[in-house]
Formats: structure tokens, sequence, C-alpha cells
């Protein structure tokens, strides 16, 4: 599982890239919550375009993230994931708490950034 977070203003955008399991859960839960707090982001953009799997263990972090963020009056989008990751999210239910979208710049423009 490949990790990038990059902080655009308010906007922690988290690239993820492999399987989001069971096996990357922890690891990526940390990761991101440690870089969310240290450089004060108060929204986040998961862009799951390299994500080619997806089990409950990546759903609870998503959700965590959800959760926190509301908590402090932060948003959370999804961008960028294939048909099949798009079905688990749909599936889930989480679809019906975060918005997701094609691209990364549409879920930037959701989230407050306007791009392009």
């Amino acid at each position: 599982m490949g990790l990038d977070l990059i902080k655009l203003g308010n906007i922690m955008l988290i690239k993820l890239c492999g399987e989001f399991d069971l096996g990357a859960a922890d690891y990526c839960r940390q990761e991101i919550d440690e870089k969310v707090r240290t450089e004060g982001a108060k929204d986040i953009l998961f862009d799951l375009e390299k994500v080619t799997f997806i089990d409950s263990s990546g759903l609870g972090v998503i959700l965590g993230r959800y959760r926190k963020a509301k908590e402090s009056g932060g948003k959370v989008a999804i961008s960028n994931a294939n048909p099949r990751i798009t079905k688990i999210l749909e599936l889930s239910g989480i679809m019906r708490l975060i918005p997701v979208y094609p691209t990364t710049s549409q879920a930037l423009r959701f989230l407050g950034r306007g791009v392009g």
C-alpha cells in the first residue's frame, strides 16, 4: 500500500495506491491522523485512483476520518474511484455520507478550493 499525504491549504489530499485492506489500515490510519493533526488540515480528500482493492478495514479508515473531520467542522470527499471501488462504496453506504467525484478537481471544488 502506497500512501502520499499532500496539504493543499486546509485540505489534506490522501493518495492511496494498491490494496487498502487489513494489512494497510492501521498504518494508514496512524499516518493520516498524525499528518492531519500536525499540519492542521480541516478537510480531507481521499484520491482512490490507484486503489485496486478495498475491504471493511479500508472503509473503516475512511469512515473514521469522516467522523473526525465532521466533529471539527470539516468535510471529506472521495475522488477517482474505479467502477469496482465505487460499487463497494455504494453498497457499504459510504456514498450516502461522503460525496464521490470522478475527478480530483471536482472534489477540490466541493471542498472549497477552486482548481483551474
